[in-house]
Formats: structure tokens, C-alpha cells, sequence
């Protein structure tokens, strides 16, 4: 009787141990000490607790109060708030957390494939860098890089950084210069969520419901290799060759171009999060299906915009750089048709912009060390759009052409007060086709009235006229505040990566 006794009490022990446990208020990593907060809106607390119990968040002189549903999830709105001193995030129900040295203030995404993970370490001047990096209200959360089509909720061993010298070495440079271009300016606060994995495909990064009703063909593609996956797995006489496939296939499973892989592994754990706007460096992964990103970048830019629950908030992106050998004669470029895919991109989402960077590649590198000009172009969008500071920032863009005779003459926007070739006083980087669509390198004039007249011997009647038009293109023009003109074509000829899905 005694034995039964003991054992039925350690029953109850166990069975109330394992209550108690799973009755712990739970937050995602997102909000941890030194987290930055979204000035001027309500912000989104959530988490997970005990089924049905009443959860109390409290930041300041505000206080919320929201219920637990069957499943124990839930997620309450803190009321706006404005700057102040560091201040305390609790949130109590069944147990208590207590989030230290929160701060309000700005909020930004920075995303994209590896220029943008690039981290401060790797680019010009670390040493230089870290020295001067005492910024304690420039904040950064680094996520990991997660491929699953089961979304993760939380990444418990990534925390906020404050910046110091000892760790923004890590930190993604172009968001670190961005982010130090706002801070210096404004004077606000500044925390940064990077969650960029380099060569990442975009697809990786939509939902998958939305992939699969838009681009069938797309998700198609990758059903044939996981039901290729799931056969090869079950097998259990596989030969040496079969391992093989099996193991690659695995790799593309968890991977950063399956359609959604990235979605669910890393963004939806802190989808949500209240935030001004993101920036996003990305596209050399798709560039071999340049049309097809045309849709599918915008398409994800409205996906993140649906999800979030805050509008159209400001999505900024940097246009692909210089890269490979210089060629000297014109001829067809999947990297020229993605940058094209990019700016046609402004065109269809409002509250868009492109930061233009074919001037500062490498053609022997992919991954220019040259971050803080991204940065601080990036910057000039937001200081421009979001904080009313007067300054240049978007880069000149093609708007129209005529032709006069064998002379094309274009027009464009967003020039600003004039044009500086860089170098020399001679424009390079135009080339002009006839109807036969045979392009050769051009002249380029510029006129008393702003507009570049472009011509070449050997056309007599131009068609089109093109500008900065290959991987790495031998370019020169800029506009006198220092951006450079935006690479572009008159035409709509059929480019290479037409009909690639």
C-alpha cells in the first residue's frame, strides 16, 4: 500500500512539474534585452503560455492585457509611444519575463542573399571601423540561416547587440552603414533585424501557398525533386549512387532556394515585429531567370507587406553591381535583364526605391568590399521618404527618347542639377541598334538643355538606344550629386532569360 502510495505521488509530482513547465510564458527571440521598438505605432507583443490564461504586458506608463487561446498562443498591441530613456518589457502570467533596456525608436529589415549578409569584418577598413563603432543606440539582431517548409516560432540563441568595437565585426555591413547614416542624422535610436542568407533564391522567401497559385511552374519544379527525395529516402536498399543523389537532394531540401524554405525557417519568427521599412540586396541567385523575377520580386515585396499587417511600409533595394570581365563589345546579359526586372519594380509597388551601384563592383569578386556607399544610398531613400531631410537620392533615370535624322536623342528624370561624366569629359556606356537589332558602341553628347544625344556611323536610323547594358559594363555618367544613372534600354527586344520558369 505504502509503495502505491509513493508511486502515486510521484505521479503527481511529475504530472505538476510538467504543468508548471508548460505553463511558462514563452516570447520568441525577437524580444530580448537591448530590442529596439517601432516609435509612432503600435507595436505587436506575442508568445506562448497556458491554455485560456490572462497574460499582462507592461512597457513604461503602458499596460495590455489579452487571454491565451486553446492552443496557448497569444498577442496583445502595445499603444504608440514616442523616444524616452532605456526602459523595461514585462510580461506576466503564469511566470514572469522581463526584457531589459528596451528602446524606441526606428525599426528596419536588412535582407537579401550574402552582399547583404557581408558583414563589417569583410569590407573596407574593419580595423578603422571597429575602432570608431561606439554606438550604444544602434541595435542588431543576427538570425540564422534556416530552410524548412515547417515554419520555426523562435531562434532562441540570437539576441539583440548593442554596437561596441568587440562585436559589429559581425554585423551585416551594408545594414551597419545604413543604419549609422540614420542614427547620425536623426539622432534616434536604430535597430536593425538581418536575416539575410547568402544565395538565397527570392522564391525561398514567399509563402509557398502564394508560389504555388502564382507560379505553378516554379513549385512544380521542386514537387518533381521532393518526390524524388521522399522515394530515394524510403529506400532501404539504396547503391552507392542513389546516397549520393540522396544526399544532394537532402541539401536542396533545407536549403535556400526551395520555395518557402526560408519564409518558414527564418522570417516568419519575427513577421510581425513592428518596423519602419527593410532594405534588400538580392538577386544574383535569379538573375538566370531575369523575366521571371520581373514578377516574383514584387510579388514577394506584397507577400511581406500582407503578412506584416502594416500597409505598404518602405521597401528598399540595391540594384545588382558591376561584376565579371568588361567587355568591350554590347551583346546580351542576364545580369543587365535582372537589373531591368529591378527598377521595372518601382513601377509597380508604391513606396519602392532602388539604390543604383554599377560603379562600385569588382569584376573579379561578386561580394564588393565597398559596403558603406550601399549603405549610405540606401540611406538617402529613407532620410529623403520617411524622414524629410532634403537630399538627393534617387539616380537618373531613362524617361524618353526621339530620334532627329541618325541621332537618338534621350531624356531623362531625377538628373538634379546637372551631369559629371566621371574620369573623363567623354560619355561612355551607350550603344545604339538600328532595326536589324545589331548594337554598336556609341557617342554620347550631352546637351545645353540636359538631354544625351547618342549616335553611331554604322546606324543610320536608330531604334534603340541603350545604356550600362552587360554584366559589367564600361559606364561614366552620373548627375552632379554624385548618384549614376540607372542602367536601361529604349527597347523590349526579347532578352535571354525570356521563358526560363
Amino acid at each position: 500500500m505504502r509503495i502505491r502510495f509513493l508511486l502515486t505521488a510521484a505521479l503527481a509530482s511529475l504530472s505538476s512539474m510538467a504543468s508548471s513547465v508548460q505553463a511558462e510564458i514563452k516570447l520568441p527571440n525577437i524580444f530580448s534585452d537591448h530590442m529596439v521598438l517601432q516609435q509612432g505605432q503600435e507595436n505587436k507583443i506575442w508568445g506562448k503560455g497556458e491554455p485560456g490564461e490572462t497574460v499582462t504586458i507592461t512597457l513604461g506608463d503602458k499596460k495590455v492585457t489579452c487571454k491565451a487561446d486553446g492552443k496557448g498562443d497569444w498577442s496583445a498591441k502595445l499603444p504608440s509611444m514616442g523616444l524616452g530613456e532605456p526602459l523595461v518589457l514585462k510580461v506576466a502570467g503564469s511566470s514572469t519575463i522581463e526584457i531589459k533596456d528596451v528602446l524606441i525608436g526606428e525599426v528596419w529589415i536588412c535582407s537579401g542573399q550574402s552582399n547583404m549578409q557581408w558583414s563589417v569584418n569583410s569590407s573596407n577598413d574593419p580595423d578603422l571601423e571597429k575602432l570608431s563603432a561606439k554606438y550604444p543606440k544602434i541595435r542588431m539582431i543576427n538570425f540564422p540561416q534556416k530552410g524548412t517548409q515547417e515554419a520555426i516560432w523562435s531562434h532562441d540563441d540570437r539576441k539583440w547587440m548593442v554596437t561596441t568595437p568587440e562585436n559589429v565585426g559581425n554585423f551585416s555591413a551594408v545594414g551597419y552603414f545604413f543604419a549609422r547614416q540614420l542614427h547620425q542624422t536623426t539622432d534616434v535610436p536604430i535597430g536593425m533585424i538581418n536575416n539575410a542568407w547568402g544565395g538565397s533564391a527570392c522564391e525561398a522567401w514567399v509563402n509557398r501557398d502564394v508560389l504555388s497559385a502564382e507560379f505553378p511552374k516554379l513549385v512544380d519544379r521542386w514537387k518533381g525533386m521532393e518526390d524524388e527525395f521522399a522515394k530515394l529516402n524510403s529506400k532501404s536498399d539504396r547503391n552507392e549512387q542513389e546516397n549520393k543523389r540522396l544526399g544532394d537532394l537532402g541539401r536542396q531540401m533545407s536549403g535556400n532556394a526551395r520555395p518557402g524554405n526560408i519564409y518558414n525557417g527564418v522570417l516568419k519568427s519575427h513577421l510581425g515585429y513592428g518596423i519602419k521599412g527593410a532594405i534588400w540586396y538580392q538577386g544574383e541567385s535569379n538573375a538566370g531567370r531575369a523575366y521571371q523575377y520581373r514578377d516574383l520580386f514584387p510579388r514577394m515585396i506584397k507577400n511581406w507587406r500582407d503578412e506584416w499587417g502594416q500597409g505598404d511600409f518602405p521597401f528598399y533595394w540595391v540594384q545588382l553591381a558591376d561584376f565579371q570581365a568588361e567587355v568591350k563589345e554590347p551583346g546580351d546579359s542576364d545580369w543587365a535583364e535582372l537589373r531591368e526586372a529591378q527598377t521595372m519594380a518601382m513601377d509597380k509597388l508604391p513606396n519602392s526605391g532602388q539604390a543604383v551601384i554599377i560603379d562600385i563592383g569588382e569584376g573579379k569578386d561578386i561580394h564588393p568590399t565597398n559596403k558603406e556607399d550601399v549603405g549610405k544610398r540606401l540611406a538617402r531613400w529613407a532620410l529623403a521618404k520617411q524622414y524629410g531631410i532634403q537630399i538627393d537620392f534617387q539616380s537618373p533615370r531613362y524617361d524618353s527618347m526621339v530620334v532627329e535624322g541618325d541621332k537618338a536623342i534621350v531624356s531623362f528624370k531625377h538628373v538634379g542639377s546637372g551631369w559629371r561624366p566621371f574620369d573623363v569629359n567623354e560619355v561612355i556606356g551607350f550603344t545604339v541598334a538600328g532595326e536589324d537589332k545589331k548594337f554598336y558602341n556609341a557617342t554620347a553628347k550631352i546637351l545645353k538643355d540636359g538631354r544625351i544625344e547618342v549616335s553611331a556611323p554604322e546606324v543610320k536610323t536608330p531604334v534603340s538606344v541603350r545604356y550600362a547594358w552587360a554584366t559589367n559594363p564600361v559606364c561614366n555618367l552620373f548627375s552632379k550629386n554624385g548618384l549614376p544613372v540607372t542602367p536601361f534600354r529604349t527597347d523590349d527586344w526579347p532578352g535571354v532569360t525570356m521563358g526560363r520558369d
